[in-house]
């Protein structure tokens, strides 16, 4: 839906005004500025205009009341799938992402060298959602939950998934690898070492989904450099981040200490929360908290990106840190710190409006546990370059 741009004169009057629109009297939490406390958040021409303790509202052309509310960048999902139409997997990008607080997305290589100028056409480029992608390393990409796309290495074709990579450098930021047993079956590694071929020559990241592996997941973790990322990393399947006593294994400490991101990458077989008890305990944090959103985990266990942080609240963590961890955090691992995941003036005009809420929740990871929850986070509006979604 298209985003009318403000007529110039303020609702209240013919006052000149500076701002498309205004937030007030919001609990602003924007990590990239250490900032957690009330404040007003302006907009205008699509960007971060001012943030300040008061702004005047007759400098507004639209007002919205944020008092009681968090309000904070707007929502970054490091993991879902939005090729609808493409795979058994996809969903439709918007009613899931934007119209849940999630303002930019990326599209965790559900196509490949094959199929992805349809996925940009006709999927990335009408979404309101800032849709941004990773080239699945198998030619195919995804296909369903009953077909692995790597079961033959020949798929992986890192010289096709490097060009279309370079091709679309300003949607795409790098390359996917989905290494469980029934996806790869024994050509774990090798789709590894292809993806991390195409990875550098098209000059972008790796991502690898873990979880029911052939291989240890601390080997294949080892392969990779600062600034790739493993998902599902708190999974409870076979080759995981502990050992037989429940320790986080040393391989993934060293891995996590050279730069690589261990993301959360709910999904609907990949979330345990005894993992993560163990894993937190043991000190050991994500660098990023994604979903894995699409069409088989929409409806549950996921339902969408907030309830997923939710489930972070329930684990200990500061509201303030797991804010980070979907906003700050994702923009640098994505190479877009500045531009996304805050509120600084001259940034992109992405706010997401939530609400705490308290009293007594059910929250199930992946396996099937149920915890009791005190707190969870709701959805209450979107901003999305200056406007509020829908726009009206």
């Amino acid at each position: 839906m298209p985003y009318a741009p403000a007529d110039g004169i303020s609702s209240k009057g013919r006052t000149p005004i500076k701002y498309d629109l205004l937030i007030k009297k919001g609990h602003v939490i924007d990590p990239s500025q250490t900032i957690d406390r009330v404040m007003d958040v302006a907009l205008a021409g699509g960007k971060v205009a001012a943030i300040a303790d008061s702004l005047p509202e007759a400098d507004a052309a639209e007002l919205l009341d944020a008092d009681g509310m968090i309000v904070t960048p707007g929502l970054i999902d490091l993991h879902v799938h939005n090729f609808w139409g493409g795979n058994e997997y996809g969903i439709e990008p918007d009613s899931t992402n934007l119209a849940k607080g999630v303002t930019t997305a990326l599209d965790a290589g559900s196509s490949g060298a094959t199929n992805f100028a349809a996925f940009r056409r006709f999927i990335m480029e009408p979404a309101s959602t800032r849709l941004l992608a990773l080239i699945n390393i198998s030619t195919l990409g995804l296909i369903s939950k009953d077909i692995g796309e790597l079961t033959d290495l020949d798929l992986a074709d890192a010289e096709a998934a490097a060009k279309v990579g370079r091709d679309n450098r300003d949607l795409v930021l790098g390359i996917k690898a989905r290494l469980s047993e029934p996806i790869a079956r024994g050509n774990d590694v090798g789709a590894v070492k292809r993806a991390l071929e195409a990875a550098e020559a098209m000059g972008g990241f790796l991502m690898i989904h873990v979880g029911n592996t052939v291989t240890p997941m601390e080997e294949l973790v080892s392969m990779l450099r600062p600034g790739d990322v493993v998902t599902h990393a708190y999974h409870g399947t076979k080759h995981g981040i502990l050992d037989d006593a429940g320790k986080v294994i040393a391989g993934m400490w060293e891995a996590q200490k050279r730069g690589v991101i261990f993301d959360i990458g709910h999904g609907a077989g990949s979330f345990s929360f005894r993992v993560a008890e163990r894993a937190l305990a043991d000190g050991f944090y994500p660098g990023n908290i994604s979903s894995d959103l699409h069409a088989y985990n929409v409806n549950g266990p996921v339902h969408d990106h907030v309830t997923i942080l939710s489930r972070f609240l329930h684990l200990g963590l500061s509201l303030y840190d797991t804010i980070r961890l979907t906003t700050q955090a994702t923009a640098d691992v994505m190479g877009l710190t500045g531009k996304l995941g805050t509120l600084t003036p001259g940034a992109e005009g992405d706010v997401s409006v939530l609400k705490l809420e308290e009293g007594r929740f059910d929250l199930t990871d992946s396996y099937g546990t149920t915890v009791n929850a005190n707190h969870r986070l709701t959805h209450v509006a979107t901003v999305k370059a200056g406007h509020r979604y829908p726009s009206h």
